[in-house]
C-alpha cells in the first residue's frame, strides 16, 4: 500500500515538474501566434466539451469571490507588474540601442576595413590602398566625374557632459569632401558645414545634446588644438552622436597620417555589392574586408543587445523567484478560503482538471493584469527616453525603444509567473480529499 501511494506521490510530481517547465519552455521559443492559437483553442474546448463548460463554471464562481481577497490579489497584479515593468525598461535599452545602429547605413554603401578588423577603431588603410579602391567601377561617380567616396579617421575624444561636468568620451569622424554624397540623409539644422582644410566641425544632435561647449560659436579644444563648432546636424542614426571634421585635418591632430580607419563608399546600386567584394577580394595588392554599411552596423549592435538580453532576463528571473512566491502565498490563502467550496464542487460530479484549470486561468488573468500595468508604465517613461552608453567608438546617445517585441516578452513573463504561481495551490487543492475540504471551516 505504502509502495502505491509513494508511485503515485512520484508520478504526481513528475507530471507537476513537466507542466512547469513545459509552459515555460513553450513561451520562450515558440512563436508569438502560438500563444494567441492556444488560448482560442482554450475557448473553444470550454465552448463545446463538457469539462470545458465545467471550467467555465468554476472560473467564473473564482473570479466572483475576487472582491473577497481583493489585498492577496492585489499583491500577485502589484508583484508581476514590478517584475514586467523591470524587465520592459531593460530590455528597452537593447530594442534602442539595436535599433538605432540598425537606422545607420544603407545596402548600397560599403565601409571597407583593414583586413582582420572588427571596427573602424581597430582598422587603418593606407593611401595607396585608398587609391586603388577608388578605381573600382561599381563606385558612384558625382556629376564631375569624381568617386562618391569619404576615407574616414575615426578618433576617440573626450568632452564634458552636460548633467554631470564629468568627462565621457565622445567619437570624432574625420569625413572626406564628398560625405554628404556618400550620406544624403544627413541634414544641417544649425549653422553651417566646416570647410575643408579649417580647423571647425559640425557636431550630431545626439551628442549636442548631452555634452557640454557644442553650441554654434562654441571652440573646444582637443589634443591641445582649438576647434570651432559651426553647425549641428540630424543624421537620424548612429552618426547623431559624433562630431565630424576635414579627415587630413583630424589624421594630423592625432598624428594619424598617411591613411584612414575606413573608407566609405556609395556604389551605383545594391546589386553592385558582389561584384565590388569580389573585385577587391581577387587583387593581389589589397588586404581588406568589405561590408555594407547596413551590415557593418547591425554587426556592432548585437555583441550589445545580447548583453543587455542577458542582464534583463537575468534581473527578470531573480524579480520573477520574488513575485512566484508572492503569487503561491497569495493563491494558497485564496484558495484556502475555498477549500470547503472546492470540495462541494467535486462532491457533486466536477472533476479534477476543471478545478486545476479553472485556477490556473485566474492567476494568469491577474498575472496578465499586472503585466499589462508593467509594461503600460514602463512605456509611459522610458519609450523614447534618450540616454548614452559605451559603444566600439564612444558614446552612442540612443533611445529607449518599448517595442510591441519588448512588450510581448514581459507579457508573456507575467503570465508564465501566474501559471507557476498558481499550479501547485491548485493540484494541491485539487487533490485533497473531499471528506478533508468539507471539513475545513
Amino acid at each position: 500500500m505504502r509502495t502505491m501511494d509513494a508511485s503515485k506521490r512520484l508520478r504526481f510530481g513528475l507530471v507537476l515538474l513537466l507542466a512547469t517547465v513545459t509552459p515555460i519552455v513553450a513561451l520562450t521559443v515558440t512563436p508569438a501566434w502560438v500563444l494567441p492559437a492556444c488560448f482560442v483553442l482554450l475557448a473553444a474546448w470550454m465552448g463545446v466539451t463538457r469539462i470545458g463548460r465545467l471550467t467555465w463554471t468554476v472560473f467564473q464562481v473564482g473570479v466572483a469571490t475576487i472582491p473577497q481577497r481583493l489585498g492577496s490579489s492585489t499583491v500577485v497584479v502589484v508583484g508581476i507588474a514590478g517584475v514586467v515593468g523591470v524587465l520592459v525598461a531593460i530590455l528597452a535599452i537593447g530594442a534602442g540601442f539595436e535599433q538605432t545602429l540598425k537606422q545607420t547605413g544603407a545596402d548600397d554603401t560599403v565601409i571597407v576595413l583593414g583586413a582582420g578588423a572588427q571596427s573602424e577603431g581597430a582598422s587603418t588603410l593606407d593611401n595607396e590602398t585608398i587609391s586603388i579602391i577608388s578605381q573600382a567601377p561599381q563606385i558612384l561617380k558625382n556629376r564631375e566625374g569624381q568617386p562618391v567616396e569619404s576615407p574616414e579617421q575615426l578618433i576617440v575624444a573626450t568632452l564634458p557632459k552636460k548633467n554631470s561636468r564629468l568627462n565621457a568620451s565622445v567619437p570624432m569622424r574625420g569625413v572626406g569632401e564628398h560625405v554628404r554624397e556618400v550620406r544624403p540623409h544627413i541634414r544641417i539644422t544649425a549653422g553651417r558645414n566646416f570647410k575643408p582644410g579649417l580647423r571647425e566641425l559640425i557636431v550630431g544632435k545626439g551628442a549636442h545634446e548631452k555634452f557640454a561647449g557644442l553650441d554654434v560659436g562654441s571652440t573646444v579644444k582637443f589634443d591641445g588644438e582649438s576647434w570651432a563648432v559651426v553647425g549641428i546636424f540630424d543624421s537620424g542614426d548612429a552618426h547623431n552622436s559624433e562630431l565630424w571634421a576635414d579627415t587630413d585635418l583630424v589624421g594630423s591632430t592625432y598624428r594619424h597620417t598617411g591613411g584612414s580607419t575606413s573608407l566609405t563608399l556609395r556604389l551605383i546600386d545594391a546589386g553592385a555589392f558582389d561584384a565590388f567584394k569580389t573585385g577587391l577580394g581577387t587583387d593581389p595588392r589589397l588586404k581588406v574586408d568589405v561590408e555594407t554599411t547596413r551590415q557593418y552596423y547591425n554587426r556592432q549592435s548585437q555583441a550589445f543587445s545580447r548583453i543587455i538580453k542577458l542582464v534583463g532576463m537575468t534581473v527578470g528571473a531573480i524579480m520573477a523567484v520574488g513575485a512566484i512566491f508572492g503569487a503561491l502565498n497569495a493563491t494558497y490563502l485564496a484558495i484556502a478560503r475555498r477549500t470547503r467550496e472546492i470540495a462541494t464542487l467535486r462532491a457533486i460530479g466536477f472533476r479534477r482538471i476543471p478545478v486545476i484549470v479553472s485556477v490556473l486561468l485566474e492567476t494568469m488573468m491577474l498575472g496578465a493584469f499586472g503585466g499589462a500595468i508593467g509594461a503600460a508604465i514602463s512605456w509611459a517613461i522610458f519609450d523614447n527616453f534618450t540616454a548614452a552608453t559605451l559603444g566600439t567608438s564612444g558614446q552612442v546617445v540612443f533611445a529607449f525603444n518599448v517595442s510591441p517585441e519588448v512588450v510581448w516578452s514581459g507579457f508573456k513573463a507575467a503570465l508564465g509567473i501566474g501559471f507557476i504561481g498558481g499550479l501547485f495551490p491548485a493540484a494541491r487543492t485539487a487533490y485533497l480529499p473531499i471528506v478533508t475540504g468539507l471539513c475545513k471551516l
